[in-house]
């Protein structure tokens, strides 16, 4: 048989098939457990609230915390996730209740009730709300007006084992609103001062100047009322 002929009965070659189209790969299960902040957060972000990790709570937790950048992005309903859960209902109005003194000067307003704190001029709120850490118990920051009288950006105590207190701004007997390094949420409350996030404190830094005026109301959750 001519080679031609064998060529032309030859079955043709099959087709190249085209590559499967990529998908996107699943979403990473949830799976962090029930944390101790469970309850507010099931009622903040609208799911069933019963107090028990479920995976479509833990979904909803780490979506509200990577839209707000917090570093435990898991899940886990824990207590710097439930501040910023409070920050975050407050920003539309903090001062709602009429808590903080409207004056026409610049007031820093220290809600210690919610853990909040925010600069406010008249009714125009210029920075926060943002949650903060006041006083533990028997060492409660002070109530009432205060100013600041004394800033120093480096400031190092000298009551406390050189803890570091980075941009302090000093307004009441050695009390301070202060940066605190690392987790704002790793102990039951500072000792007098108002800890803030290294980045809020920064902005605050530079927001404030000596003889600003500070309000401080409210008692921190877990200690004492000691006003009466």
């Amino acid at each position: 048989m001519a080679v031609a002929a064998l060529l032309s009965a030859a079955p043709a070659a099959p087709a190249a098939q085209a590559a499967p189209a990529a998908q996107a790969a699943p979403a990473a299960s949830c799976t962090a457990p029930t944390g101790p902040y469970q309850r507010p957060l099931e009622q903040y972000l609208g799911r069933p609230v019963d107090g028990v990790q479920s995976e479509a709570d833990c979904a909803a937790i780490r979506t509200f915390q990577q839209r707000e950048r917090l570093p435990r992005t898991d899940g886990y309903a824990d207590l710097a996730t439930y501040r910023t859960s409070v920050a975050v209902q407050a920003r539309p109005d903090p001062n709602a209740q009429g808590r903080c003194p409207v004056r026409d000067e610049k007031v820093t307003c220290v809600d210690m009730d919610r853990q909040l704190l925010w600069v406010q001029t008249g009714k125009k709120v210029g920075f926060g709300p943002v949650p903060i850490r006041t006083g533990r118990d028997t060492m409660e920051t002070r109530p009432g007006w205060h100013a600041v009288y004394w800033r120093d950006k480096n400031h190092v105590s000298s009551l406390y084992d050189n803890a570091p207190m980075p941009y302090a701004q000093f307004f009441d007997g050695g009390q301070a609103l202060h940066g605190h390094p690392g987790d704002l949420f790793d102990g039951g409350g500072s000792a007098g001062c108002v800890n803030l996030s290294m980045k809020d404190a920064e902005a605050l830094w530079r927001l404030l100047k000596l003889d600003d005026r500070v309000y401080v109301w409210g008692t921190k959750p877990g200690t004492a009322d000691r006003r009466s």
